[in-house]
């Protein structure tokens, strides 16, 4: 069975680290962070993932207006997004069935448990995406990249 690619598009470098090395250690996911908001819909083509975490609050593009982004892009309009933020309380999330602005979204410190099952349940939605595809726009700026903010790596846990 092939690994589903999860993109984290966060600021908050250590965050981002430590939870794809959480989830690339399950086995189950391929992870890439983007700590650089600007550059996360560039990411998204070069990635193509099948699901993306998404911080509500960050510099230069704040989550709802990348995700806004995503939404109008053909061939990426169709991949669930579940934003995480620092802004709520776990109550305000319970309380509004874990969803707002018709998103699913989880409270900062997420559990790991609480991320994986919902990862399951949006990814049980999607087929597995094929990397390479879809073909991104000539208009996206690839080059964009500010030193030290992009987490380049990606984890699978090895």
């Amino acid at each position: 069975m092939s690994k589903r690619r999860i993109l984290i598009i966060d600021d908050e470098s250590s965050f981002t680290r430590l939870l794809a090395l959480n989830l690339g250690s399950t086995g189950k996911y391929t992870v890439r962070a983007e700590n650089w908001a600007p550059n996360g819909l560039a990411a998204v083509w070069d990635f193509n993932p099948d699901l993306i975490l998404l911080d509500v609050m960050m510099p230069g593009i704040g989550g709802g207006e990348l995700a806004a982004q995503l939404q109008a892009q053909p061939g990426l309009n169709d991949i669930p997004i579940v934003f995480l933020t620092a802004a709520v309380k776990q109550e305000e999330v319970r309380s509004r069935s874990g969803v707002i602005g018709g998103f699913p979204y989880l409270a900062k410190p997420v559990n790991l448990q609480e991320l994986i099952g919902c990862i399951e349940k949006h990814l049980r939605r999607q087929p597995i995406a094929q990397p390479g595809l879809p073909t991104r726009p000539s208009s996206i700026n690839q080059t964009a990249r500010e030193p030290g903010r992009c987490l380049e790596s990606q984890f699978d846990g090895k």
